[in-house]
This record gives C-alpha cells, sequence and structure tokens, in this order.
C-alpha cells in the first residue's frame, strides 16, 4: 500500500510548482455549494486541477469542484479548495482527508473546514453560520487507523481536546460577535438520517449533523496544524420541520450564504497569524 503522507508530500511538491508559490499559510476547505465564497476571498493566483496534482479522486457530488486556488488572504497565502471528497461516494478514508494532508504539507498551519449541515438545535435556521466547536465522528472510521505513520509523523494517538481551536473561534467571533457555536456530528451519508435517528443526536449533544469534515479534522490535527470549523445550516434536520430535504435546496441555501461566507473568512484569515 502507498505511504498516504508520501502521497500528500508529492501533491504538496506538484502544487508548488503549478501555484508557482512554494508554501502556503492556511488552507480552506469549501462546503456544498460555497463556491461563490471563494470569489468573495480575492482573485486567484493560480488555479490548478486536484487531478494534475495526484492522489485526488474524480468528485461526484454537485457542487463540489475539482479545483484549488491559491489567494492572497491579506499577509496569507491560502489555498482555497472548491470541493471535497466524501466517504459516500465509495472513496477510501485515506482519499478523503488527501487534501488537508497535502494542505499541511505544503506549509498550512491553520485549515479552514466549511460545510453544509442540518440544523437540530431549537432556533438555527437555515442560511445561519455555526462555528463547530467540537465534534462527534459517528462514521466508524479514523484516518489514524492502519500501519503507524512514518517516523518522522506524529504518534496516531492523537490529543483531540483541542480539535476546534479556541483561539481561532475567538478571533471568528471577533469578526461577527453574532455567530453562534455548537456541535457536529458526522455521519456517512449519502441518505438524510430519519427522526428517531435525529432524537438520539440531539440527547447526544449534537447541535448540526452532516456528512463531512470529522474525519478532515481529526488529519489535520493530528499533522499539527489548527482547524477551525464554520458549518452553514442549510435545512432543518429530519422529524423537525414539515420540509422535505432534497440536495438541491442545500445547494441553493448554500449558495444564497455563500458570499457572505467568504467574507466572513476574508475577515478571519489575516489574523490568524
Amino acid at each position: 500500500m502507498t505511504d498516504p503522507y508520501a502521497t500528500a508530500a508529492a501533491s504538496a511538491e506538484a502544487l508548488a510548482q503549478l501555484t508557482g508559490y512554494p508554501a502556503h499559510d492556511a488552507a480552506v476547505v469549501l462546503g456544498s455549494g460555497w463556491r461563490p465564497a471563494a470569489d468573495a476571498l480575492g482573485r486567484a493566483d493560480a488555479e490548478v486541477a486536484t487531478a494534475d496534482l495526484g492522489g485526488f479522486p474524480e468528485t461526484s457530488v454537485p457542487g463540489h469542484s475539482p479545483v484549488v486556488r491559491s489567494v492572497a488572504v491579506g499577509p496569507q497565502r491560502v489555498l482555497v479548495f472548491l470541493g471535497r471528497t466524501h466517504l459516500y461516494e465509495g472513496h477510501p478514508v485515506r482519499d478523503v482527508v488527501h487534501g488537508v494532508r497535502t494542505a499541511v504539507a505544503a506549509g498550512a498551519r491553520v485549515v479552514v473546514l466549511t460545510n453544509a449541515s442540518g440544523g437540530i438545535r431549537s432556533g438555527l435556521q437555515p442560511g445561519q453560520p455555526v462555528l463547530i466547536s467540537d465534534q462527534l465522528n459517528l462514521t466508524g472510521m479514523s484516518p489514524l487507523t492502519g500501519p503507524p505513520p512514518p517516523g518522522a509523523y506524529p504518534s496516531r494517538f492523537t490529543d483531540l481536546s483541542d480539535l476546534y481551536a479556541a483561539r481561532l473561534r475567538v478571533l471568528a467571533r471577533a469578526a461577527d460577535p453574532g455567530l453562534a457555536e455548537g456541535v457536529y456530528a458526522a455521519l456517512p451519508g449519502p441518505h438524510y438520517e430519519t427522526p428517531a435517528e435525529i432524537r438520539i443526536l440531539r440527547g447526544s449533544g449534537a447541535d448540526l449533523v452532516g456528512m463531512s469534515t470529522a474525519l478532515e479534522a481529526i488529519a489535520t490535527r493530528h499533522l499539527g496544524a489548527e482547524v477551525l470549523g464554520i458549518s452553514l445550516v442549510t435545512n432543518i434536520a429530519a422529524g423537525l420541520s414539515d420540509q422535505p430535504l432534497d440536495h438541491a435546496d442545500v445547494l441553493a441555501t448554500g449558495q444564497a450564504a455563500a458570499t457572505r461566507m467568504g467574507e466572513l473568512l476574508a475577515q478571519i484569515l489575516p489574523g490568524i497569524g
């Protein structure tokens, strides 16, 4: 089996060659329908198809583009992934987290993970951004299973006590004091949850539910980078409203709010230090 860390390092090297920038300070992974947020971050100095970097599988999900941009946001050189890979596409975990491993190998010390989510906590509304304060990884998987990482990498027994960095959440609230916070529950998908499952999640402390992010957060933290998570509520979770759940509605809500989300990120990223 190919070493996934070596594969990420090779992708980072290809990224440096194709963008013309030897290193990047941070990375942003955009969720479903968030593409307009990339434009709000600023003009791309370089844009590369992920297929040209190696290790990235072809995406099959509407609202996700197989492209990464290099953008200057204030003093920071930022990688912006216009889509991600999901477990439910049939890919192994190593492919799901390849993007964030590549970003860290390219120099990113902060990775911003965004997503579309169902709102579980009472009061959360479609179109509302929520800072992720913690997560429930209910995928039944981890990016750290299998052979131990090569000697140059940290132990796979990673401390996740500060998985979503408190320091970065303070910066985000300074940019938008009205931001709510919540716990994100990640399930494999692609089907939506049943009302009974939502009742269990609510009883377990989940405020949001989705089909991504958790594995990327673990892989990022394992490599020593900080994680900031921002979830956009695109629907009310199953059984909590009379509205049927439809991916087209998720995309539409994401697209409607994406420019605002990009403007929020443009305020946060220059100060990540």
